[in-house]
């Protein structure tokens, strides 16, 4: 089905409420408290998902604002400054992508040229670099295409690139991607004419197409060479406007972070991490203002006798020096235990550290565990696990969360990968065989190398593993080639030197061998039985024993023979 060749209401009617949703998460995603005041009450706010408000809430005649969100209530010239926001849905979706991808996944194909060919993409490639990038957006808007794309001029491999749902229509059999139409505005010449470029994509094949239209309108089909973004699909493309990738399937994988989408019950579009607690989030907001304006209050301020206040004139203010040291005396009536510093009060509201601050980390805390995480995976607690155990067991609940995101991105990276290589030999025409590579997953908890250590040298104490199961331990990124030279080395390590298998071992004296005729020499101070340097008899070695320590006036006849004299 190719791209429209007329008008139509742009975007379409069946991404309405999802956009409505992405404007939403996509404001505490950007972390602008401009964005989330335009979203939540704003004179040009496109929010509709927070539900129309009753008249009891515009209480002193405040009309078109949700009074009961913080982000909700009018702009004031005042006000606006002490609004602050705490960026939590950012440092969450910063952390699933970490948990995800911070470790790229293992790509593994049955063809060594396809496995080579796989870890380049990923490395090289930028394809690990995109997916944690996907996953980041993932977590907040709930999904992320994943598009495999190819420009040679700029790289000699195909490009996987992540782009965000709020831009997109997708077309859906079942749970599966059938079709999608990608859209970006390119230029606004005035307030009526926008220009947008549409990308379809389809089974194996993708469509180009430049509109000009209005906000709402997609507007008259005009040529690619229009516009210079546009104008190098122009000699690509073909009859029907479409583009031959080379692969079976559509070359665009959605990627949900989890579902169901609680809002949109049945659909296959995923359910963003910030789902749920929006409402928490606009809390912390409003504790952490709420502390903020307290420092600003708690300022000290002086009381002082309007005496006191130097005039700048008839019709003009007065001020106080605080840095004056003399004053005239006061005529005024004053007791006998009055004095001049009692005329002046200070006023210094206390600061509420203690309740804003417990307030902050309960909702906090509550954010992080509507959102599928454990405090401890941000750094709540302050008692730090040992090992990798108790990592896990205190932060269940992240790595339960992680292993389903797992469940929903392992098939979708398999395919992706599959039609990568599609590509790669169709539009690059390299050597390898298209297949679907199978996907292993890093371990969540990484040991110290310490506990590594410690675990290796207990299993070869216990004889329980070889020498080649012990390094893979060590080295579990290592492949089977690397594992097998370092056991060579440790093997060859472990051999004894060439004098310990040749049977010679030192016993303080020094050997010399010259065939039939060899002779042993004793060391400095040492004498042997038949004198220094006496030759053996029949040219054998005799082995000499080592000396024993021996008592005073014992072994020694001449000692003795002195002693009687």
């Amino acid at each position: 089905m190719p791209l429209p060749d007329r008008d139509a209401p742009w975007p379409p009617k069946s991404t309405e409420l999802p956009q409505a949703l992405y404007d939403t998460w996509g404001a505490w995603y950007s972390g602008r408290p401009d964005e989330l005041a335009r979203v939540y009450g704003g004179a040009n706010s496109a929010n509709r998902i927070t539900p129309a408000p009753r008249p009891s809430q515009y209480r002193g005649g405040v009309v078109g604002t949700v009074a009961r969100w913080f982000w909700g209530r009018p702009p004031n010239a005042e006000q606006q400054p002490s609004r602050l926001h705490v960026p939590l849905a950012g440092d969450i979706a910063a952390t699933s992508a970490d948990l995800l991808f911070g470790e790229p996944p293992t790509l593994a194909a049955e063809d060594p040229a396809t496995q080579e060919r796989l870890e380049y993409l990923m490395d090289e490639g930028g394809m690990h670099a995109a997916l944690l990038e996907g996953a980041e957006l993932a977590s907040a808007y709930g999904g992320v295409f994943l598009r495999v794309s190819w420009n040679r001029a700029l790289a000699g491999h195909p490009i996987v690139e992540p782009i965000a749902p709020d831009c997109a229509a997708p077309e859906w059999a079942g749970q599966h991607l059938r079709a999608v139409t990608f859209w970006r505005v390119l230029s606004e010449p005035d307030a009526t004419v926008v220009v947008r470029h549409l990308e379809r994509h389809e089974a194996g094949r993708v469509f180009h197409g430049l509109y000009e239209g209005g906000r709402d309108s997609l507007g008259t089909k005009v040529p690619l060479t229009e516009h210079p973004e546009t104008a190098g699909f122009a000699d690509a493309v073909g009859p029907d406007g479409g583009i031959a990738t080379g692969a079976e399937r559509i070359a665009v994988e959605y990627l949900p972070n989890m579902r169901p989408n609680r809002i949109i019950r049945g659909t296959p579009l995923g359910r963003s991490d910030y789902a749920g607690v929006e409402h928490l989030m606009d809390a912390l907001d409003e504790a952490w203002s709420s502390w903020m304006r307290d420092i600003r209050l708690a300022k000290a301020r002086l009381v002082v006798p309007e005496a006191w206040l130097e005039t700048q004139g008839r019709g003009q203010a007065a001020m106080f020096d605080v840095e004056r040291e003399f004053y005239a005396p006061l005529k005024m009536l004053q007791g006998a235990g009055d004095s001049a510093g009692q005329l002046m009060e200070l006023f210094q509201p206390e600061i509420r550290v203690a309740e804003h601050a417990q307030t902050c980390t309960e909702l906090s805390e509550q954010i992080v565990r509507g959102a599928g995480f454990s405090a401890q995976t941000f750094g709540e607690s302050r008692d730090l696990a040992v090992t990798a155990t108790e990592v896990t067991t205190r932060e269940r609940r992240t790595y339960s969360t992680r292993a389903r995101k797992i469940q929903y991105a392992g098939p979708r990276l398999a395919a992706l990968a599959e039609t990568a290589l599609e590509i790669d030999k169709a539009q690059f025409a390299s050597k390898v065989k298209p297949q679907r590579p199978v996907v292993t997953w890093p371990d969540g908890v990484q040991e110290s190398p310490t506990q590594v250590a410690t675990t290796a040298e207990l299993l070869s104490r216990a004889r329980a593993a070889s020498t080649q199961t012990l390094v893979q331990i060590v080295h579990p990124e290592w492949d089977e080639a690397q594992v097998a030279e370092e056991v060579g080395r440790i093997e060859a390590a472990d051999q004894p030197p060439p004098w310990m298998s040749a049977g010679l071992i030192s016993t303080g004296r020094r050997v010399e061998e010259a065939g039939d005729g060899g002779t042993e020499q004793a060391g400095a101070g040492e004498s042997g039985g038949e004198g220094p340097g006496a030759p053996r008899r029949g040219g054998q070695r005799r082995p000499v024993p080592d000396p024993q320590p021996r008592r005073p006036g014992q072994g020694d006849p001449r000692r003795g023979a002195r002693q009687g004299r």
